[in-house]
């Protein structure tokens, strides 16, 4: 583990889910799982078709209209704002986009607007803005106008929808061990594909994260702000990254928390990724050693973690169903992994992994509660986003077996990202054009930018982090949270401070500084942060679905 000091500051809805839906990707279920995490009331947002022709978007500023949060904290605005739905064709067929406002809380002191995304794709940026005085510093919220919005095809901003029966059939495959598999992969992929496009209309062929960043800017210029402050994670990330290609005069400050890295290829996605899990796993299985409290203590986790993939693989492992009636379960070795990777990137999560754990591993499993994703519009969104930005198609199932070896070879404990696996699998012969293929960064003319990444991180690997700012160059300042869990905002005080103080002045932390880690002492609300009684959104993600 990396030493270091404090940081010095200078739709519409789906069917019922079926059995096969219960196993969707773990890449694929942010989506809906966030409806109920991030439970808020945006009135002005209507959700309207793609394909009707209509005028092109009009110059002005967004009108908005009182709204309420759920929790009944704060003052909201919402509305709507056109944009094209191909930026190739600015004054063809349009769609709205969905947006909510917090207002700054002292307006004499006030900034300017500081927009925001969390994550997915696939997460409402509208619902996480209705919940900003939750998450967010009390400095933060006097100071900005925190506004959020669904991008395009997600919640509110023209939901896609495809077929949930070509959902199961395609999510039973997307573990191919032959040639025969693999091509029954390819074609329900592509049956999916093309099922998504008929019933999207041209927003199929466009939901890549380039249009989200130009949609970004028209949100911009109808704010009328000459220049914007960011705050993205995870995928946000990749968002922010692609508008600071654009836009570099239009940024004022940009936070990029928990980094995608738009330039890698696929062998060097599946790779950082399974390190990436596997020092996390370590990271936990570490922890365990030490904490007396821990389930596993006195117990090697990483040899259960061996012996459970190895019983699921032989369909050893059946647990209760969860609901009384429901059928008994046969685990897979890829469930095991998904529940890994769920849990070990929340610490929060960490004793109730340890539980679950031990719990499979006993002679008579308990039900299936923590196993079992919640809500799956989430591949509809994952898959139209990842198969337009990222060149992930392989040759044959022969190169896909190579990479299962070499992974397992890697990282011999977890394999494999679970998560990392079905976004590759799931783009085999995907029918939309790879429209914004990775590419190295190219930023030029922004102020400074601070990245921020957990050393331990097995959704967004450290690696990238570091990779991104080395694109970046000058214009990036790269500070590292030296534990572990997905966005550091929630982490520490430490990681709060820097961002907060940096949002705030422009005052970046100094080159290579590090937080020291926070490692959980007991169990405790889970969302609860240790980072000034503020509630963490990112780990009820990671309990039941992975967060980009």
């Amino acid at each position: 583990m990396h030493g270091g000091t404090s940081v010095a500051i200078n739709h519409p809805p789906l069917p019922p889910p079926s059995k096969g839906r219960r196993r969707l990707a773990v890449a694929a279920l942010v989506a809906g799982l966030i409806g109920q995490l991030l439970a808020g009331t945006a009135v002005a947002a209507p959700e309207s078709g793609a394909t009707a022709p209509q005028k092109a978007p009009q110059p002005g500023r967004i009108a908005w209209k009182p709204c309420e949060s759920d929790s009944g904290q704060g003052t909201f605005g919402c509305a709507t704002i056109k944009v094209p739905v191909s930026w190739k064709q600015p004054h063809g067929t349009t769609i709205d986009l969905a947006l909510a406002r917090h207002r700054a809380t002292d307006p004499k002191r006030r900034i300017g607007s500081l927009l925001v995304n969390p994550g997915g794709p696939g997460v409402p940026g509208v619902d996480f803005t209705l919940n900003a005085p939750q998450y967010f510093s009390p400095e933060v919220l006097a100071r900005f106008d925190i506004v959020g919005f669904d991008p395009r095809g997600v919640s509110r901003s023209n939901p896609v929808t495809c077929d949930g029966d070509l959902v199961d059939a395609r999510s039973r495959l997307l573990h191919p061990d032959s040639a025969t598999s693999f091509v029954a992969l390819r074609k329900a992929n592509q049956a999916l594909g093309e099922n998504c496009r008929a019933a999207n209309g041209p927003l199929a062929d466009n939901m890549d994260t380039e249009s989200v960043a130009r949609d970004m800017d028209a949100i911009r210029a109808g704010l009328g702000e000459k220049r914007i402050s960011y705050y993205g994670i995870s995928y946000g990330t990749g968002i922010g990254q692609q508008y600071a290609e654009l836009h570099p005069h239009r940024v004022r400050a940009m936070v990029l928390d928990s980094n995608i890295d738009h330039s890698l290829d696929n062998w060097a996605y599946q790779k950082t990724s399974a390190v990436a899990m596997e020092e996390s796993y370590g990271q936990f299985a570490d922890w365990c050693a030490r904490t007396p409290s821990c389930a596993l203590h006195g117990v090697d986790a990483r040899a259960v973690f061996g012996s459970l993939y190895k019983r699921a693989a032989a369909g050893e492992i059946v647990r209760p169903g969860e609901l009384p009636g429901d059928p008994p379960e046969t685990l897979t070795p890829q469930d095991v992994q998904d529940l890994v990777l769920h849990k070990v990137a929340g610490p929060g999560y960490w004793f109730e992994l340890a539980q679950d754990l031990a719990d499979l591993d006993s002679t008579d499993p308990a039900p299936a509660r923590s196993l079992r994703a919640r809500g799956e519009q989430g591949p509809f969104v994952v898959d139209l986003v990842t198969c337009q930005d990222y060149e992930f198609d392989v040759s044959s199932y022969r190169t896909l077996a190579r990479y299962e070896r070499e992974l397992a070879r890697i990282a011999p404990v977890t394999r494999s990202s679970s998560m990392a696996w079905a976004e590759l699998t799931g783009c085999q012969n995907w029918p939309t054009e790879v429209t914004n293929p990775p590419h190295r960064l190219d930023v030029d003319g922004t102020p400074k930018i601070l990245l921020t990444n957990s050393r331990y991180d097995p959704a967004t690997p450290y690696s990238w982090a570091s990779n991104a700012a080395r694109q970046i160059g000058r214009e990036a300042v790269l500070l590292t949270y030296d534990g572990a869990g997905h966005g550091t905002y929630w982490q520490s005080p430490c990681m709060r401070k820097a961002t907060d103080t940096y949002l705030l002045t422009l005052k970046t932390p100094r080159k290579g500084a590090r937080c020291p880690a926070i490692w959980p002492t007991a169990p405790s609300p889970q969302r609860q942060s240790p980072s000034g009684n503020l509630l963490n959104p990112l780990p009820d993600l990671l309990g039941t679905g992975a967060h980009r």
